[in-house]
């Protein structure tokens, strides 16, 4: 296969630390298609219509972190678009084709960037479907992808992890840990692990609902979440109070929620997202909500883009078109209501990090910031390069935690830049790998969630109560 190259500089190994795959492939690296076959199949493949429409014109390279990392034609959008045309022209899905798709971190700040309306979104999202389902990878590889697909997805078994987790950080190790850096030189991607997870405290269950304060103006679903609600229960909890105190009558479900889907949608796992997204709808079918809310990025785009999900399925494509509907981003409900609680001041200065999925996935970039501003004191400070990926993107940091390292070292630099001492984001991955990278770069700045933030300006309780939560030394 003869792939143009654009001049620059090649990365010395791939991001998982091995020469990129090049010539002959060997048996656990084969493609799983029979020989002769085109990359893909004939469910669901990348449209021949929406990969014409790319121009090559390069507006997407400066926003892509893969490019702005290593100069890589292939590993841009216009690149990876190029090897979408060769798969659908009859090239094989050989391993080097698959390397460029799997480096993509699907932050889709290309889809903003592009000036010809590229639909860049739904062809990474049909391509790593067909990688799923039409290739071998490694051994290494598939034990890691099944490993995080055991866990990630199911908030019990999170949940279990909170105990282990609570007491290995109660004695100290973590420091020690992270300044010997053994761990990291030894097993890289349990390093990262390891670094991730937030500083635990006791969390309380959730309740079915939450009575809405005053005159109800809306009755809302809201997503717990996996990670969300198994490392950042206080997330949801401040979640809850907010829409309250705006008049909202919350449905939470606790019990009967799971996974939503987003990160197997965003791994290629087609019917391993659809099922996580029937339960979903069940769970949530006869509620009588308005509106479904949701506070992690990531999520909220999958579930805006139920009704594409289950579009084949006769039972549900028209139940999971009408859920999408209703689904907002929390910041999108708050602005679309209006707010009826008092804001008390906070006086303090913030950096608003925009979550890839929910600036480029979502186009929801205003309504955070707006609602920020309206708190009064709060100072707020843009970050330099908004547009590129922390790194964190899902399970990316993990599946290549080196290039994650140094795309959130960049995050932590111009996040400390603004000289801000709150960072804000709305999205629980990003919190995690910035407040990593802000550590190894021996900064010192609290985190918080946009929730949190309106939380505490609504209950009056003074920004300590923010400030306090800083990031781990």
């Amino acid at each position: 296969m003869s792939i143009p190259q654009q001049p620059g500089p090649t990365p010395v190994t791939s991001p998982g630390g091995s020469q990129p795959a090049s010539g002959p492939r060997d048996v656990l690296g084969a493609a799983a298609q029979p020989p002769g076959v085109g990359a893909f199949d004939e469910h669901h493949p990348p449209s021949a219509e929406l990969v014409a429409d790319c121009v090559h014109c390069g507006f997407c390279l400066p926003t892509c972190p893969t490019y702005v990392l290593w100069g890589e034609e292939m590993d841009s959008p216009r690149g990876r678009i190029y090897l979408m045309k060769q798969g659908l022209e009859g090239e094989p899905l050989a391993d080097s084709m698959v390397t460029h798709f799997d480096r993509c971190l699907g932050c889709m700040s290309c889809v903003t960037a592009c000036p010809s309306g590229v639909q860049y979104d739904r062809l990474i999202e049909a391509t790593r479907q067909q990688v799923e389902r039409r290739h071998r990878r490694g051994p290494r590889d598939r034990a890691l992808r099944a490993a995080i697909f055991a866990l990630f997805p199911y908030r019990r078994r999170l949940r279990l992890l909170r105990g282990p987790l609570r007491a290995y950080q109660a004695t100290g190790l973590p420091r020690l840990v992270r300044r010997s850096g053994l761990l990291r030189r030894l097993a890289p991607t349990l390093a990262t692990v390891e670094s991730l997870a937030p500083r635990l405290g006791r969390a309380a269950r959730p309740p079915q609902r939450v009575a809405a304060v005053g005159t109800r103006r809306a009755v809302v679903g809201m997503l717990t979440g996996c990670v969300q609600g198994a490392f950042f229960p206080e997330v949801n909890a401040a979640t809850a109070r907010v829409l309250a105190a705006e008049g909202c009558e919350v449905v939470i479900l606790p019990d009967r929620q799971g996974c939503c889907g987003a990160l197997s949608v965003h791994n290629g796992r087609e019917e391993e997202a659809r099922r996580f997204a029937r339960r979903m709808l069940d769970t949530f079918a006869a509620a009588g909500i308005d509106y479904f809310v949701v506070n992690a990025a990531g999520c909220g785009s999958t579930l805006k883009e139920y009704g594409d999900l289950l579009r084949d399925d006769p039972r549900y494509a028209a139940l999971a078109a009408d859920f999408a509907g209703k689904v907002r981003d929390l910041s999108e409900v708050l602005v679309e209501l209006g707010p009826v609680a008092t804001r008390h001041p906070l006086p303090v200065t913030v950096a608003y990090h925009d979550a890839c999925h929910l600036a480029h996935a979502q186009g929801v970039r205003a309504q955070p910031r707006r609602l920020l501003r309206d708190i009064p004191g709060l100072e707020l400070r843009e970050i330099a390069d908004p547009e590129i990926c922390c790194g964190s993107a899902g399970i990316w940091n993990i599946l290549h935690p080196g290039p994650a390292a140094e795309l959130g070292d960049r995050k932590a630099r111009t996040v400390l830049a603004t000289g801000a001492g709150l960072l804000v984001t709305a999205n629980p991955g990003c919190l995690m790998q910035v407040a990593a990278s802000v550590t190894r770069a021996g900064g010192d700045i609290a985190l918080a969630h946009t929730a949190q933030v309106l939380d505490v300006s609504i209950r009056g309780r003074g920004v300590e109560e923010l400030l306090h939560q800083r990031t781990p030394s």
